[in-house]
């Protein structure tokens, strides 16, 4: 009887930390910027006191200091000492598909880029987390028109992982759950699986929602988890808490190959 108990309390004690083990697997954060501050020796040294693993992203696109191919070697010659880290190219607007070449693409470990920016049916050129910058003459069809503004990204633009998923302008945003309808929702995640695209969860604006994310898991679709930090004062706490709640493991996650360390760099 004794001996029985104790093999009891070993296999829940196997099973105890097996459960804790798998819920604990290790974070990388694939959307860190060196910004406000936060510089490579930072993220070196947050990165191991944290054990999470970070990509380093660069900002390219039209009106950003990193706008067309002769810039991008400069630009990575800095982290070429720093191998554990990935690097990666954030793409902004619409228009960087035609300013960067397949070759510099192929320089960063993965690409990524978010529907923040886009030129509406008027010809307004939107970038929808700057308030003024952002016109809404219905709410309704300025939702329709980013949902096709995001599948038109996804089908169309070589990328790796859609970021800042299911943002809303600040005007918007306390109302996400009457916006981002299962409608709206089905019709990204189907686009990302369509295209083999990794969704991030983020951080800094905590999207997307946590019915977003058990759908698309539910729908085969990878993830990531990524910040956008302004500066050195950020945590990867909203993506635990789906990880959690969603019963994410290491396999539900897109996870770039870092070419410095498999020899094609």
């Amino acid at each position: 009887m004794i001996k029985k108990s104790i093999l009891a309390i070993l296999i829940i004690s196997f099973i105890s930390i097996s459960c804790k083990r798998e819920s604990q697997f290790p974070i990388t954060d694939l959307h860190v910027h060196l910004k406000g501050g936060f510089t490579l020796q930072d993220a070196v040294k947050k990165s191991e006191a944290e054990n999470i693993r970070y990509g380093i992203a660069f900002n390219c696109g039209l009106k950003f200091p990193v706008h067309q191919d002769s810039q991008i070697d400069s630009v990575l010659l800095p982290l070429k000492d720093y191998p554990q880290f990935f690097i990666a190219m954030q793409a902004e607007g619409r228009e960087w598909v035609n300013l960067f070449s397949k070759e510099s693409l192929q320089k960063f470990d993965y690409v990524f880029t978010d529907a923040m920016t886009f030129t509406d049916e008027k010809g307004r050129r939107n970038r929808i987390w700057v308030k003024d910058e952002t016109w809404i003459d219905d709410e309704q069809a300025f939702m329709d028109y980013y949902v096709k503004t995001i599948v038109k990204i996804l089908t169309e633009e070589p990328i790796n992982i859609y970021v800042n998923p299911t943002f809303l302008p600040a005007q918007m945003a306390a109302r996400y759950d009457s916006f981002w309808t299962k409608e709206r929702m089905n019709k990204v995640i189907e686009a990302a699986k369509a295209n083999n695209i990794a969704i991030e969860i983020n951080n800094k604006y905590k999207v997307p929602s946590l019915d977003f994310v058990k759908k698309a898991k539910m729908a085969g679709v990878k993830f990531t988890v990524g910040t956008n930090n302004t500066d050195g004062n950020f945590t990867e706490d909203y993506a635990r808490e789906i990880i959690k709640k969603c019963k994410l493991v290491q396999q539900d996650f897109y996870q770039p190959v870092n070419k410095r360390q498999n020899g094609q760099h």
